[in-house]
């Protein structure tokens, strides 16, 4: 399981609703947090979400047996480790 949580704030709603967009993966709230999982890889377009730098460098608030096997400018990529 690859799990990636983002703390639920205006900021980040848009990269929940991107990420929720792969039917093979599920979001729910843990606490203040999104939590968004899949039994693959998360990957995140950053354009899609329309994110401005400073806002996507800080949205990762935690994994779960997971890795970040990128994160630029053009996606954030989590796998499970």
């Amino acid at each position: 399981m690859t799990t990636l949580f983002v703390l639920d704030v205006p900021e980040n709603t848009t990269i929940a609703a991107v990420a929720d967009q792969d039917p093979a993966v599920t979001i729910d709230h843990v606490g203040p947090y999104f939590r968004i999982d899949s039994d693959s890889a998360i990957v995140i377009d950053r354009r899609a979400t329309g994110c401005r730098h400073a806002v996507w460098y800080s949205s990762v608030a935690g994994l779960a047996g997971s890795r970040i096997a990128q994160w630029d400018k053009e996606a954030l990529r989590i796998e499970s480790q």
